[in-house]
Order: C-alpha cells, then sequence, then structure tokens
C-alpha cells in the first residue's frame, strides 16, 4: 500500500516526521472535501447526500460533474470498509438509469450546455477512505466500472492529504486505458480519438503528427500510473485530476497540450507557451505549449516534469 510521509523541520532544523490521523466524524472529510471539490479532484460539485430511490436505497455522499464531463459518484469512508466496491458498483448502476435526473440537476445546478455535454461513457466512482485491503486492490482490477481508490490523512495544521492508491479505467470497451511507466510504444498503437462532426472533427491520429505523438505519448506517461481516455475533441492525461489535455492542428502540423500548470510561474515564450487564463479552449490546464518539431517536445520536457509532479 503506498504510504504518504510527511515532515517538518524543527527549531535544530531536523526533520521531524508528523504522524497522520483520521477524522472524528465521515462527514467532516466529506465537508472538507466538497468545500474544495474543483481544486483537489477537478470536479464541479452538484449535490450532497443525494437519494438513489426505493430500488437502490441509498444516499450519494457526493454527487459531481467531473472536468471531462462524466459523472462521479464520491464516497467517504473515515476508516476501512469491505463493503465499498459493492457500494460504488451499485450506485454506478443507478447512474445508467438516472440519465434523465442525472441531467436536469446539472441543467439546474450548472447549466443547459453542461447538461448537454455529459459524457455518459464514462461515468466514475470515487472512493476515499482511511486504507484499502489488499482484495479491493484486486478487486478494482476486476470490475468493468471506472473507479478510483484515494487514501487521506489529516495531519496536524489543518493539513489533508489525499492519495490515489489504485485505479481502475473501465471495461476494456471504454474510451480509455492505463499506461504504467516502461509499456513498449509502438507508433501504429497510439490511442484513437472519436471522430467528431465538430470543426475539430478528428477520427484518428493525424498521419503528419504521427511520429511527434508518440513521443509525446511517451513523455506523458513516464510518470507511473496516468490514465490516458481519449475524448470528444481531445486526449486527457490523468491521475485524479486532468494533468494534459492534447489536442491536434493537422493544417498547422502541430499539437497543442494545455497543462495543469500556472502560467505566472512560467517563463512564456511566443509561439511556444500562452497563458490560456480567461481564454476558452478545448481542454483542460491553463498552460499553452505548442508542438511542431521533436526540439519543441525536448524544450517542453521541464513543464511536463513539473505538471505531473504537482498533480
Amino acid at each position: 500500500m503506498a504510504e504518504l510521509m510527511m515532515f517538518r523541520r524543527d527549531a535544530n532544523g531536523r526533520d521531524v516526521e508528523l504522524p497522520g490521523s483520521t477524522v472524528a466524524l465521515e462527514v467532516e472529510l466529506q465537508r472538507r472535501v466538497e468545500a474544495g471539490l474543483e481544486q483537489m479532484l477537478g470536479i464541479r460539485f452538484l449535490a450532497s447526500e443525494y437519494p438513489t430511490g426505493p430500488w437502490h436505497r441509498g444516499r450519494i455522499d457526493t454527487l459531481g460533474l467531473d472536468e471531462n464531463g462524466s459523472p462521479v459518484v464520491i464516497e467517504y469512508k473515515k476508516g476501512s470498509d469491505s463493503g465499498v466496491l459493492s457500494q460504488a458498483v451499485s450506485y454506478l448502476s443507478w447512474l445508467e438509469s438516472a440519465h434523465h435526473e442525472v441531467e436536469a440537476l446539472v441543467r439546474e445546478v450548472l447549466s443547459a450546455e453542461a447538461a448537454d455535454s455529459i459524457d455518459w461513457r464514462r461515468p466514475r466512482m470515487i472512493c476515499i477512505a482511511a486504507s484499502f485491503s489488499h482484495h479491493d486492490r484486486v478487486a478494482v482490477q476486476r470490475l468493468p466500472e471506472r473507479i478510483d481508490l484515494v487514501r487521506y490523512r489529516v495531519f496536524e495544521g489543518d493539513l489533508l492529504s489525499l492519495l490515489l492508491v489504485d485505479s481502475s479505467p473501465g471495461s476494456s470497451n471504454s474510451a480509455s486505458c492505463r499506461r504504467p511507466k516502461g509499456r513498449d510504444t509502438a507508433t501504429t498503437n497510439v490511442p484513437t480519438v472519436p471522430a467528431s462532426s465538430t470543426s475539430t472533427g478528428f477520427g484518428l491520429v493525424p498521419e503528419c503528427l504521427r511520429d511527434l505523438y508518440a513521443e509525446l505519448d511517451d513523455a506523458l506517461t513516464a510518470w507511473g500510473e496516468v490514465e490516458v481516455a481519449p475524448l470528444r475533441h481531445y486526449i486527457a492525461y490523468r491521475r485524479l485530476v486532468n494533468v494534459a489535455s492534447v489536442i491536434f492542428r493537422p493544417k498547422h502540423e502541430a499539437i497543442l497540450v494545455y497543462l495543469r500548470l500556472d502560467p505566472g510561474a512560467v517563463t512564456l515564450e511566443e509561439g511556444f507557451t500562452r497563458d490560456m487564463r480567461g481564454i476558452g479552449h478545448l481542454g483542460t490546464g491553463n498552460l499553452e505549449v505548442r508542438l511542431a518539431v521533436a526540439a519543441d517536445l525536448e524544450k517542453a520536457a521541464p513543464l511536463i516534469r513539473r505538471a505531473f509532479e504537482a498533480a
């Protein structure tokens, strides 16, 4: 099991480990995560304690919509709970039967545009708990649903840590895949993007960009377990949140990468990097990086590293 250790430097300059603990009440964890839902998990809040009706007989702790338009169910456990995965499957089953209900909720809380762009192919469950058993981690890899297991700890000074300990991208017919570090990637196996009817419509990765994209894909998946999700308009590279979004511009023979980085902390270079804060664009991330040749990717490597180290 992954373990997060946190240290504080004392008056003598020595690093002293801070003991982690759990919350006294489950609702404390729920309220704190809900208050910072977008910053922590990239999820827009829809509802708390949402009832699932007489058949499923439950109340969803937190219901939301992630940055890729996927409905998300979040459940919290202050300790560990052997029934968390069966609960996850039950609530994801409810989502399948509640499209109109959820769309109406999204329309009411967010906007009609958000409701119309929900991606029902990729509903997602996040289980946040103090710990998960070995059997939980094995089971999550066998289930066809998209499930993230997230371990939490609270520390002195009102610090909260969230650590992704395991993740399932869903069944093999899902539009996503996990890309573990060290895999053998051939250019012929680069992800495909679902065809779009929009002006940006692209199906396969454009031939003129396949070699460059294969190298970019290597760079974006070199940081451990990364989920690669080909969506309607872009390819998302995510952990708990999107770290990078990739968009192709074949007419300009360029790839645009939007990184989850603060542009204010980057020295911008005209024609290479751009501050996208306040500018509408496909994908997620505030820093745009334009790649046209392999040298651009080498120059972008430090930015990619910073984005993943901060994720």
